[in-house]
């Protein structure tokens, strides 16, 4: 199927789930999570999840890290609409956080970090193959992110949903996960 197909597919099975539903799965998502290996791990990129879009509480995977990893560093993107470009922001409990234009809240303020900085990025989706590639919302902002990142950067995706077998539309811009995280498996790229 193609990414646009996958598309429509997945939002409208997610939006299909119950708040009960989704809490659940959440807790088994964080169960999968807790599976990975995190010994070189000190600054994470998260992403505020959006809940009219139904999408996964990575804020629980984060706080489970803040309290396996003491000093953790956290940072949230901020995209820049002119330039199309992501950066990430150092944040802490002081932070404060405005809506964008996609609805998405993002820091303030704070330190930027540099792509090559970060150790673990959660990487939002609609939907992944069994080679690791990704469907997300197709403005592109994490592919192009990523590819500032070091190779050695734990790519980390999460889904409701299991694996689709092949996504027919992907191209050399697009940049596959390490790892991604459904309630029922670990899958590992």
């Amino acid at each position: 199927m193609t990414k646009n197909h996958l598309r429509k597919i997945f939002k409208e099975r997610r939006l299909g789930l119950s708040v009960k539903e989704r809490l659940k799965l959440d807790d088994l998502l964080l169960i999968q999570f807790q599976r990975l290996s995190f010994e070189d791990v000190t600054v994470v990129m998260n992403y505020w999840p959006i809940e009219h879009r139904a999408e996964m509480n990575t804020h629980l995977c984060c706080r489970y890290l803040e309290y396996l990893i003491p000093g953790l560093q956290v940072c949230y993107p901020v995209v820049n609409m002119d330039t199309k470009e992501m950066t990430a922001i150092l944040v802490n409990d002081a932070t404060e956080y405005n809506m964008n234009a996609y609805g998405i809240a993002e820091p303030v303020n704070g330190q930027v970090i540099l792509p090559d900085e970060i150790d673990m990025v959660f990487v939002p989706l609609l939907s992944f193959d069994k080679l690791g590639y990704r469907v997300g919302y197709g403005k592109g902002f994490y592919d192009r992110f990523l590819k500032k990142c070091r190779q050695d950067v734990i790519t980390v995706g999460f889904s409701y949903f299991e694996a689709v077998d092949k996504i027919e539309d992907t191209n050399q811009f697009d940049v596959p996960l390490n790892y991604c995280i459904t309630p029922q498996k670990l899958y590992e790229f």
